[in-house]
């Protein structure tokens, strides 16, 4: 299996990486891609993934929590850091309006920036977006057609928003929210609506343990290793066999970050 998101550059990692790491092997979940949210975390996904070349690929980008950060300087080094063989996407980027760490205006300057990189570069998008999904349509609609592939990543939203974006022909990036009764039971009947080839899972962690996972970690953090717990969740939603999801899931994310390519 492919994790399409975890950050594993967070200092929850720093000590016991290998272990974290071991551990996603013997689960089954051979390929990582390493989040970019700011250019210090993307050249620091870039060092990691130096050191296993083949296991972790990253992706190169401004978060929007960071966008006032977003400078000329900023963008030339992310386009530094997009020709890096490893580099599998532009993002994290999209709009944030809930905790507006950065300002709407600052937000959108650097989301405009990033979607352009993209077109540049041909690598696909890794989408954030959070109670902005009408800005973000907006963007990416006046792009589309230039972008090569884009995912809403860590997808929790409405019946609408996900239409929105499928009628765009993106992916969707499910993570453990599907496994929490009291905030994503409304994706479950969702998942059957996302075209069999659009889809793809990450765990998004050390965030989003899934909450039905037992037996629950001391230390309360998520890690790759978990991708399959939500993988057997999709598959009690579609009636798949998980077998079958699991090979499908790996192959759309090959087909999504070009990675038989490298």
């Amino acid at each position: 299996m492919t994790d399409i998101g975890v950050n594993l550059t967070d200092r929850s990692f720093a000590e016991d990486l290998d272990a974290v790491l071991a551990r996603a092997t013997e689960a089954g979940v051979s390929t990582l891609i390493v989040t970019g949210t700011s250019v210090t975390g993307t050249d620091a996904a870039r060092a990691l993934c130096q050191s296993r070349p083949g296991q972790l690929y990253f992706t190169a980008g401004v978060h929007p929590h960071h966008a006032r950060d977003y400078s000329h300087a900023a963008h030339q080094q992310l386009r530094l850091l997009a020709r890096h063989h490893a580099c599998v996407a532009i993002g994290e980027t999209g709009l944030d309006f809930n905790r507006n760490f950065s300002s709407q205006d600052e937000q959108m300057a650097a989301f405009e920036q990033q979607v352009e990189l993209a077109i540049e570069t041909g690598l696909p998008l890794f989408l954030h977006e959070r109670d902005a999904h009408p800005q973000q349509l907006a963007i990416l609609k006046r792009h589309r057609d230039s972008i090569s592939r884009a995912v809403a990543h860590c997808f929790t939203g409405s019946e609408a928003e996900l239409q929105g974006y499928l009628e765009l022909d993106l992916y969707i990036g499910l993570t453990g929210w599907i496994c929490d009764e009291r905030r994503g039971s409304h994706l479950l009947p969702l998942i059957r609506d996302i075209p069999a080839d659009r889809l793809l899972l990450e765990t998004d962690a050390p965030y989003l343990l899934p909450r039905d996972i037992r037996p629950k970690p001391k230390s309360g953090r998520n890690e790759p290793c978990h991708l399959p717990h939500i993988a057997e969740r999709v598959a009690l939603a579609t009636g798949e066999p998980i077998e079958t999801l699991r090979a499908r899931l790996h192959a759309n994310s090959q087909t999504f970050f070009n990675l038989g390519g490298r």
